[in-house]
């Protein structure tokens, strides 16, 4: 074993960060068996130097981040600080400066992961990320070497927590939007603040990601489709249940019929209780994945948490520094594939649209008709009617995303219909 260790940067000593420093210290034994070589935190830049760090030396903090990775003998950052800037500068200075990059930084990787490969690549350092798409679960690196020789067709998951928790209390609970999310806060599932999560922006950048990796294309965070989960409501799940389904904020990401394009979404959907990704209970995070040879593959596990996001990161760490000990790299961007990315008018799936309308005759067949007129095709109907109001349930069979918008715009403009109550797609039959 070489006895000279591998100095690694810590940027960012918060959940993930400091339980990153903990690993690093109490499992430092096995890591050096595991890599061939001690591994030593040389530094740790955070924002509040005074704050005390149990089992972190003071003498290694600082708030100067990028003095400590332009040094010139770290081996490897590890990004754990969140957002575009300052990460994304201290990570090209990282490689600029010799170091290769550990990170957990979703954001920053779906809007500049092209131009941060590059980077990489240009100075013959690694950039690993494992950690920034559902937690402790393994899908980076299986996605992009354990299915390297197959052709993925189709990536679908549960990839936020905080959202599942909610939905899942509602479905089991029969809670409204608010009081589910009132408990996910007070359970510490949910920020203060839980908007990147509810609108879908911390799954959409998990499903550029996916997306690139899955089908070898440049896919950034403008190219997903995204609708959030706050207008979803008891009475969604209620008629979920009489279809036999469940809801879930899915990020979906597939390849066309003919294989020249993809699509990239998140939104909420019905999923039939026969599907492995309905089961998925709690803050867990899934994902389901469909290629050729290898068939249908589902990871499950905790996808956030300061324990289960170290785990991934340390990880990483291990490639890397095993990388670095073999003067070697391992792999970069793969988007030689290029494919066309698609908007989400060209999505085809199923729709459960409820209207409320007037109770009197001839109404169905009004609004039969606007369907029939837009191309979109009923499977089935249900109505119910009092006193002068009524609720119809009108469940399609597959159809464009651009058929289903124009459908319901004139959907709209009939006077029978009062309004349009909710639009929810099918997937996962």
């Amino acid at each position: 074993m070489r006895t000279r260790p591998l100095k690694v940067a810590l940027l960012g000593c918060g959940v993930v960060g400091s339980e990153v420093a903990r690993i690093m210290t109490t499992h430092a034994d096995d890591l050096a068996a595991r890599i061939g070589a001690p591994v030593e935190l040389a530094g740790v830049a955070v924002r509040r130097p005074s704050k005390v760090r149990e089992g972190i030396d003071a003498g290694l903090v600082t708030t100067d981040a990028t003095a400590l990775v332009k040094r010139g003998d770290i081996d490897v950052v590890v990004e754990v600080i969140g957002g575009i800037e300052p990460a994304r500068s201290l990570i090209t200075a990282a490689f600029e400066h010799g170091a290769s990059v550990v990170s957990a930084n979703k954001a920053l990787l779906a809007q500049d992961g092209a131009a941060l490969h590059a980077a990489a690549g240009e100075h013959g350092k690694d950039l690993y990320y494992e950690a920034a798409v559902a937690g402790a679960i393994p899908l980076i690196r299986p996605l992009r070497e354990s299915l390297a020789g197959d052709k993925v067709n189709r990536v679908l998951g549960i990839v936020n927590g905080t959202t599942n928790f909610i939905l899942d209390k509602m479905d089991s609970t029969g809670a409204g939007y608010q009081e589910a999310l009132d408990e996910a806060t007070a359970l510490g599932y949910a920020e203060a603040d839980p908007t990147a999560d509810v609108e879908g922006f911390d799954a959409a950048a998990k499903a550029a990601i996916l997306a690139g990796i899955a089908f070898h294309t440049r896919v950034r965070l403008d190219d997903v489709y995204r609708e959030g989960m706050t207008e979803v409501t008891a009475a969604d799940f209620r008629s979920a249940k009489e279809m036999g389904c469940t809801i879930k904020l899915l990020a979906i990401c597939e390849r066309s019929e003919d294989g020249a394009s993809v699509t990239a979404r998140v939104h909420p959907a019905m999923i039939p209780l026969t599907h492995p990704l309905a089961s998925v209970r709690g803050a867990y995070n899934a994902v389901f994945v469909e290629s050729d040879a290898a068939g249908q593959l589902m990871f499950y596990g905790p996808g956030a948490g300061g324990s289960p996001t170290a785990s991934a990161v340390l990880g990483d760490l291990v490639a890397v520094c095993r990388n670095r000990l073999n003067g070697a790299t391992g792999p970069g961007e793969s988007a030689y594939a290029d494919l066309t990315v698609s908007p989400m008018g060209e999505v085809v799936t199923r729709y459960h649209i409820s209207l409320d309308v007037a109770d009197k005759p001839g109404v169905l067949a009004q609004v039969a008709t606007v369907f029939a007129e837009h191309g979109v095709s009923i499977d089935t109907v249900r109505q119910q009617g009092k006193d002068g109001e009524a609720s119809l349930v009108v469940v399609t069979h597959r159809a464009s995303d651009a058929s289903l918008t124009g459908t319901v715009e004139a959907l709209r403009k009939l006077d029978t219909v009062r309004g349009v109550a909710s639009i929810m797609r099918v997937e996962g039959e």
